[in-house]
């Protein structure tokens, strides 16, 4: 797969894991789990000209998402890293997302002002109130361009519904509620209410003692709002159904792959976590990842997936040295193309992988500074695993595991994406012809 590359670095050097989403194919934006900001980023308008422009990124806006707190009851400091964000489907000319970090849920308002009012009866140029006796006869305000400005607005605060760290929210289909989870339950929300959410899954035993497994991810259907799915530290997916009852502690469905007890060992049940769960456009799939490999479920078949494909299953002899750097617990995301067709996740390395669903082909990318520059095509990288290493191969023991691409984004219409390694935003698209 070809690809043309265009890079920029973020001007905050401490930046280290962002994630990303688009929305309707203007902007990409980008928090970092460990600041407190956003930055926005549209993409570069079409002319009749030149109808493929792309290559030319600037930020569009940034502004501060959450501020450090402190819980005084529990004596514990709320960092205001954020660890998740969502776009609500654009209604109007303004763009609405939804933020978290550990504890609470904001939704912003991001809208652009290029004309102000001028010509007030009763305030003077400078806003100040005038003395309304001095006022000897009356205008009609007038409306005059300025500048653009690029507004965040804080329209709702959702908070105080959490005991543990909130680790992901999405948006329902009927774009009224949303729900956020953290490791043992799933809030409900209605977007109008901020004092009040219903516990709609809570896996909390009565002794914590016996607690064998935590919530890891949890996603809306794309199209049946009363269907959610959320996946567990042991590998496992559970699709309930709100309208069957109120408390969805009872699933209607369970995915789980069985173990092959041969394969078993001391790191089994960590790499088979899952870190994310994504439905597919058409909700007929449901795509998870784990530590190794990519899996993509039909809902109709429980036992086992439709298609598994190995992210970098070479890592597999090395898991003993990944334990104690810590590298194994790295929880990578996946994300679908706008058909279903093709899927990509990260690795290790600035190293992300795509794989097609139809013809079965899988290609390897590597997002980096020296290697790409804007509008160079990157050529595929393989890593050699044993033997004599060819030419442009990369062996397993020279990968960095510092650099990893944990969190990317698929432009919904186009074959456009958007990688985070390290302090750097990588935006890829197909090979213009």
């Amino acid at each position: 797969m070809e690809e043309e590359s265009d890079t920029r670095k973020i001007n905050n050097s401490f930046l280290r894991d962002h994630n990303y989403a688009t929305e309707g194919g203007i902007l990409f934006t980008i928090p970092s789990n460990h600041t407190e900001c956003f930055s926005l980023f549209p993409l570069p308008p079409q002319t009749k000209s030149e109808p493929q422009r792309r290559g030319e990124y600037n930020v569009y806006s940034t502004f501060q998402s959450h501020d450090p707190e402190f819980d005084y009851l529990k004596s514990l400091e709320i960092e205001e890293k954020i660890n998740k964000i969502r776009w609500l489907p654009q209604q109007n000319a303004a763009y609405f997302l939804l933020s978290t970090n550990d504890k609470t849920v904001k939704l912003w308002k991001i809208s652009e002002r290029d004309r102000r009012p001028e010509g007030y009866n009763l305030k003077d140029e400078d806003g100040r109130i005038r003395d309304p006796s001095t006022i000897t006869s009356l205008r009609v305000p007038v409306l005059q361009n300025t500048d653009l400005m690029v507004e965040a607005t804080a329209r709702r605060v959702f908070s105080n519904a959490h005991t543990y760290h909130i680790n992901s929210i999405s948006v329902n289909s009927d774009l009224q509620t949303y729900i956020s989870t953290d490791d043992l339950r799933v809030n409900l929300w209605n977007l109008e209410i901020t004092d009040q959410s219903f516990n709609i899954v809570d896996i909390k035993p009565c002794n914590m003692e016996d607690l064998t497994e935590v919530i890891t991810a949890a996603e809306f259907h794309p199209q049946q709002c009363n269907t959610l799915a959320y996946s567990s530290s042991r590998g496992s997916v559970r699709l309930c159904d709100m309208r069957k009852q109120a408390l969805c502690d009872t699933h209607c469905k369970f995915f789980e792959e069985p173990e092959d007890p041969s394969t078993r060992s001391f790191f089994s049940e960590i790499i088979s976590s899952i870190s994310d769960i994504k439905f597919s456009h058409s909700g007929r799939f449901l795509m998870t990842r784990d530590y190794l490999t990519v899996k993509v479920w039909d809902l109709n078949m429980e036992t086992r997936p439709v298609q598994t494909y190995q992210v970098h299953d070479y890592l597999r002899g090395k898991l003993c040295s990944l334990y104690e750097n810590d590298c194994i617990f790295d929880k990578f995301e996946c994300v679908w193309n706008g058909s279903d067709s093709v899927i990509m996740t990260g690795s290790y390395n600035n190293f992300f992988r795509m794989f097609d669903r139809n013809t079965k082909k899988d290609v390897t990318l590597e997002a980096s500074r020296e290697n790409s520059k804007p509008r160079a095509i990157l050529k595929p990288r393989k890593v050699c695993v044993g033997g004599k290493r060819r030419k442009d191969e990369v062996t397993v023991d020279s990968l960095d595991f510092s650099k990893k691409i944990l969190h990317s984004a698929w432009h919904p219409q186009e074959n456009i994406i958007a990688v985070a390694a390290s302090n750097n935003l990588y935006i890829f698209q197909d090979k213009v012809t």
